[in-house]
């Protein structure tokens, strides 16, 4: 397969897996072992090892990164990707990580949130083999690839590479665990329909407690999301919902009626799982503000 064929394949291999997390926040492993392009059957993942080296390609496909393994990955303070060689040679299944970073080819880093649920992050590149550290520097995000030192970012590359990674891994995992946790619906209205439902911040980012942790979050509706976000829809402590009193007072249509006025008093639909249910220390601080500006 020539390098702008398996560019292509890549390309629609990430469409595919992008179609599928925009509506549910994760891709299962079974999604990953069947996908159909063209009439033709395709796995992006390997069900033995984190890297997966397909023999018709000529580099490595995807990767994936497990949080609670003993691997080294993880973020280098905010900036690139650290990921660990496969422990039991310097080559084997490294060799085509090499091959990724010689041709500059894209591979699917996958997120490990759960057992065979995963939140996919892609393109990304290889961008530097750090052979003392036994490891590979992954960019996850295309300008960063151009950089000229990988290992030793520039002040503005720094400040660019953490935006980059709150953007492309940090927000996709905080939304996949939160839509995985609320069964993917809304809190307020249960709305299932994926592609409208965003992961809210309860204590906001800006904030340094604001973190991207399912007790910190909410599975929200875009109405709902930026109604909570401008304080007009508040969320107590005790898992109801209130509604700006201005509003509440405000004749405006069937939207705004049913969307928000009806919500007023509404109970929660929490998660199954009381370890997924948000904090209600963070819910009171919340709460505190929205009071504040009603």
């Amino acid at each position: 397969m020539n390098s702008e064929v398996e560019l292509e394949l890549r390309r629609m291999l990430f469409e595919h897996l992008s179609a599928i997390a925009d509506e549910r926040g994760v891709v299962t492993r079974a999604d990953l072992e069947s996908i159909t392009i063209g009439g033709r059957v395709y796995k992006a993942v390997d069900r033995n090892s984190g890297i997966w080296n397909p023999g018709a390609l000529a580099a490595t496909l995807s990767v994936i990164s497990d949080p609670a393994s003993d691997y080294d990955d993880g973020d280098m303070g905010d900036s690139l990707f650290s990921y660990a060689y496969e422990k039991t040679s310097e080559n084997g299944r490294n060799v085509k990580m090499r091959r990724a970073l010689d041709l500059q080819l894209p591979i699917l880093l996958l997120r490990k949130i759960e057992n065979s649920v995963f939140v996919p992050v892609f393109p990304v590149y290889v961008v530097s083999d750090d052979r003392p550290n036994r490891r590979f520097i992954l960019a996850l995000d295309e300008s960063l690839r151009f950089v000229a030192d990988p290992l030793h970012l520039r002040p503005v590359e720094q400040r660019y590479a953490e935006r980059a990674v709150k953007l492309r891994l940090h927000q996709p995992e905080f939304r996949g665990r939160i839509l995985t946790a609320y069964q993917k619906r809304c809190t307020v209205c249960t709305l299932r329909h994926g592609k409208l439902l965003d992961a809210a911040h309860i204590i906001g980012d800006t904030k340094p407690h604001g973190l991207p942790i399912i007790e910190n979050g909410l599975s929200l509706c875009k109405i709902h999301h930026a109604a909570y976000d401008a304080n007009l829809l508040g969320i107590s402590p005790d898992y109801v919902v209130r509604i700006n009193c201005d509003l509440m007072e405000e004749v405006d249509g069937p939207m705004l009626q049913h969307g928000l006025q009806e919500m007023d008093g509404r109970a929660l639909t929490l998660p199954p799982r009381r370890a997924d249910r948000p904090s209600k220390d963070r819910l009171a601080e919340r709460f505190d503000e929205f009071r504040a500006a009603d």
